[in-house]
């Protein structure tokens, strides 16, 4: 574990995809990890040829030795320095650079190595957290509009919400516009009005994404938009596994008068999502209490209000 940055060791770690093949370079040998990685970035650094393109190649090869190292558990600044042959100033560039293109998250006192994003199926996603979902969903419910027309996205948290408006339907008339395929089955033996955007569906997330769910959206307005995230992050926003299903969420949110972003703590842990879209000050996330306070007070600090959900 890395100690505390400024004159300590700064902590970092490895990204989704960080460990990359050869670091290799003009006199570099070995595969890009452990020592054979460190000897990439030292034979990169002597041996391009001169020039511009000599140091691109050079800075890459010993950036692929960092993330390499990294992965091996070498965290610190002061020794990754040292395995790469390089000045603590330089790898604290490095780092910078390294954490501006999202392969590496920096932590203060410490670090742990990413995992890779892996995106679960609908099923699994089913089994877990599933008291924070409810509880987020009980928040959500409230921000339901009587007699209005609602989207609602695909996703087991928005699932979650899907059951509570199935029980109060009766008393709430409500249209559903939805692109998950369980929360219609659901809520299509209840008295809610059900819309399913068309489209292709997603085979792990069971979300419709595609030209046709575009065409819906021109066609649509909604009274508030409930959205679900594989992960959310206040300096990036929204992160889905696609760019398809990030732009379906931008089109429904688009077209609501009030969008709120459903996602429980585990949807702020470290693994990295590969699409984005931003979070304006004008969305509301609802979350849990075990939401990190880091993540809740950098949304706050954006202008973007937060309910922790009970």
């Amino acid at each position: 574990m890395g100690s505390a940055a400024d004159g300590s060791t700064q902590g970092v770690s490895g990204a989704a995809g960080g460990a990359a093949g050869p670091a290799g370079a003009a006199g570099a040998a070995g595969p890009a990890g452990g020592a054979g990685a460190a000897g990439a970035a030292r034979g990169a650094g002597v041996a391009g040829p001169a020039g511009a393109a000599g140091v691109r190649r050079a800075t890459k090869a010993r950036h692929d030795a960092l993330v390499a190292l990294m992965h091996e558990g070498v965290d610190g600044v002061e020794e990754l320095a040292a395995r790469v042959g390089v000045s603590v100033s330089t790898v604290r560039r490095d780092l910078t650079r390294l954490q501006a293109e999202g392969r590496i998250a920096r932590t203060y006192g410490g670090a742990m190595v990413r995992e890779e994003f892996h995106e679960r199926s609908f099923g699994e996603s089913a089994r877990i957290h599933q008291p924070e979902k409810a509880a987020i969903a009980r928040a959500a419910l409230s921000f339901v509009p009587s007699g209005g027309v609602v989207f609602l996205d695909a996703g087991t948290t928005c699932l979650a919400l899907a059951r509570l408006l199935a029980t109060v339907s009766a008393d709430r008339p409500l249209t559903v516009v939805t692109r998950g395929l369980e929360a219609a089955l659901l809520l299509a033996r209840t008295p809610v009005s059900v819309v399913v955007v068309g489209g292709s569906v997603r085979p792990l997330s069971h979300g419709v994404v595609g030209p046709l769910a575009s065409v819906a959206f021109d066609r649509l307005a909604f009274d508030a938009a409930f959205l679900g995230a594989d992960q959310v992050s206040p300096d990036r926003g929204l992160g889905e596994p696609t760019v398809e299903e990030t732009f379906v969420k931008e089109q429904a949110a688009a077209r609501a008068s009030e969008v709120y972003v459903l996602a429980d703590a585990s949807k702020m842990e470290a693994a990295s999502v590969p699409a984005w879209i931003p979070v304006p000050p004008e969305w509301t996330l609802i979350t849990d209490r075990e939401a990190p306070t880091s993540v809740v007070d950098g949304f706050r600090g954006r202008g973007v209000p937060v309910v922790l959900a009970d």
